[in-house]
Order: structure tokens, then C-alpha cells, then sequence
């Protein structure tokens, strides 16, 4: 494998967030979908509103205020890499996965 071919690594992140207004939450992707620079037509204003009021989830408001680039941010600071992509997807969650207990609050104390 030569140094001119391309290498590529994928992170992933799994960020897990409560909810703590509903109605605050939607009313804010809702203003994102009526904004004058949104690049949607009239009906799709009117389907991706219709959308996100349905969504007692809360999962569809939230896809609407987290631009891909904001993950970037998390790459940005490092010169020897150039993010390419980033992909965002916002699913419903049971809560707090079982793995992050108290564990993760000692992890910087090694060393």
C-alpha cells in the first residue's frame, strides 16, 4: 500500500441526552424549519413541521438543531487528519445504557 492511497477512519460517537422541554425542543426545530435559509419549499416546510410535531420522541425536533458540521469540532483541533463526512442520526433511547456507570467518572484518575 503506497502513502498516496487514502485512509480512512470512522468514528462513532454515542451521545445520549434527556429531554427536559418538549414543547421547547420542538418549537426550536420548528422555527430552524421556517427559517428563511432553510432550502425547502413550501410543502416540505409544511411535512418536516407536520413530522416533528407528530414525534412525541422528541428525535425529529432534534435532528433539525444539530448540524453535522458541530461534530467536526471534535476533529478539527488535529492538523494530521481532514474530516470528510459526518452523518448524524437521532433514535428514541431506553435511557442510560448499563455501561456508564460510575466506571467512566474514575477513568481519568489512572496516571
Amino acid at each position: 500500500m503506497t502513502d498516496e492511497e487514502p485512509k480512512y477512519l470512522r468514528l462513532t460517537v454515542e451521545l445520549t441526552v434527556e429531554v427536559l422541554d418538549m414543547n421547547a425542543l420542538q418549537a426550536a426545530a420548528l422555527a430552524e424549519i421556517r427559517h428563511p435559509d432553510a432550502d425547502l419549499t413550501e410543502e416540505e416546510r409544511t411535512e418536516q413541521a407536520e413530522l416533528v410535531n407528530a414525534d412525541d420522541t422528541g428525535a425529529s425536533a432534534l435532528q433539525w438543531l444539530i448540524e453535522p458540521d458541530h461534530v467536526l469540532a471534535l476533529v478539527d483541533h488535529i492538523a494530521e487528519i481532514e474530516p470528510r463526512e459526518a452523518v448524524l442520526g437521532v433514535e428514541p433511547s431506553e435511557g442510560l445504557s448499563d455501561e456508564e456507570d460510575e466506571e467512566h467518572d474514575h477513568d481519568h484518575d489512572h496516571g
